[in-house]
């Protein structure tokens, strides 16, 4: 048998609304099993079941009620105990990441939805928070599609091993549990199709939360997986071509045309505003006429986001919108820059500034942590990656996952 124990995701924010829920289930089935083994049965013992017969949901005539009354109510010690551990396992990361309110309702709806598509098709009655919690776990498996789950194994032996959550989810508890045990056992008091609902809801409902930017974001979440594999596939795509390829290697400056010609430079049109312009940039700047320059790169930029000056000029029109306190102009510069020349002596320090940028003055936490994080390990002057190290403090907190390690290997809370 396999069960899973915990998960290798750190929860940075006390999941209150989440223990309230396991506290509130458990307090519910203890006062059920101590009303039920009184003996005699006396009149708290039919208060009790009276109430549990009204809040269960009744798949004949549901009423309004019962479609969040049903998740807090549970058959035996077995349903509750498994249900509490996968709604702790799963639950505590998932709702220091949404927030204590929004979780709550999350898990409610969730409930409702898979309640709702089972009684479509089912007149049976239904107690039990697995739908909710079914919710849950895929809601999880969409904010850290990445992460390992630890899973208790017990045949001849006993012991523990780690699995990566879309294994462990996507196929043992989707797939296998309620899709293909259920073909093969037959006839079962398990509601399959309310789970199955409960999943689909916490799927869907967490993606488009994260696509609205309605949930924190960062680089790890399953949006951002998939945005990155849809460059990739366009990355591919495109340099399989020679001409583009070609592009991609000289920029703009590229040509078919023979070596001599190459070396010789593209040919330029002065009727090409963009030339002008860069002709008037490199000679404001010869003049050191700063504010000049900046003010002629942002019509250049007007006309085509697509040019970038030489090294030093680019460096030099950065620098100056970032005096001006032109911000999201400075940080595009500075981004050119780094993407243009990758190499260049002071990239490293224009990296660490722009990260600077991003998290300070723009709030774009994740393109600043990218920045930071390729910065911080190309950094060798102490003070610098600790001011790095800061910022990236920062922009965790924001996102919503682990601090960086400090230089003493701890973290930096």
């Amino acid at each position: 048998m396999l069960l899973p124990i915990s998960t290798d995701t750190s929860v940075r924010r006390t999941p209150w609304a989440n223990y309230g829920l396991i506290g509130v289930c458990i307090a519910i089935h203890a006062v059920w099993v101590m009303a039920a083994g009184m003996r005699p049965p006396g009149a708290l013992t039919q208060a009790v079941a009276a109430l549990r017969e009204l809040g269960t949901l009744q798949g004949i005539r549901p009423q309004f009620h019962e479609f969040i009354t049903y998740q807090f109510l549970h058959l035996n010690f077995a349903h509750i105990a498994g249900n509490m551990l996968f709604l702790w396992i799963f639950g505590n990361p998932v709702n220091a990441k949404m927030g204590n309110l929004p979780y709550l309702l999350f898990y409610l709806a969730g409930g409702v939805f898979a309640a709702t598509i089972y009684t479509m098709s089912h007149d049976n009655a239904i107690i039990g928070a697995s739908g909710s919690i079914a919710a849950v776990t895929t809601a999880y498996l969409v904010l850290y599609p990445r992460s390992h789950i630890t899973v208790l194994y017990w045949f001849f032996l006993i012991g523990t091993f780690e699995v990566p959550s879309m294994w462990m989810i996507g196929f043992k508890l989707i797939f296998w549990d309620n899709i293909l045990a259920p073909r093969m056992i037959g006839e079962s008091t398990i509601a399959f199709g309310a789970h199955l609902a409960g999943y689909g809801f916490g799927f869907v409902a967490t993606i488009l939360l994260l696509a609205l930017h309605a949930l924190p974001r960062d680089q790890f979440d399953l949006v951002a997986l998939w945005r990155r594999w849809l460059q990739r596939t366009r990355f591919k795509s495109a340099a399989s071509d020679p001409e583009t390829r070609a592009r991609m290697q000289f920029g703009r400056v590229a040509r078919s045309v023979s070596a001599r010609a190459a070396e010789a430079g593209p040919t330029i049109d002065p009727a090409d505003p963009t030339h002008r312009l860069r002709a008037e940039i490199a000679e404001a700047l010869s003049r050191r006429d700063w504010d000049r320059a900046a003010a002629l790169y942002e019509k250049l930029n007007e006309i085509d986001p697509r040019q970038v000056l030489p090294r030093q000029q680019q460096l030099d029109v950065a620098n100056r919108l970032y005096t001006l306190n032109r911000l999201p102009q400075a940080a595009a510069a500075y981004d050119a820059f780094l993407r243009h020349y990758p190499s260049a002596p002071e990239s490293v320090h224009v990296r660490l500034l722009l990260g600077i940028i991003y998290a300070r003055d723009l709030q774009q936490y994740e393109a600043a942590e990218g920045h930071l994080t390729l910065s911080l390990a190309a950094l060798a002057d102490p003070k610098r990656r600790q001011q790095c190290l800061h910022w990236l403090d920062i922009c965790a907190q924001k996102l919503g996952h682990p601090p960086p390690q400090s230089e003493s290997g701890t973290d930096t809370h």
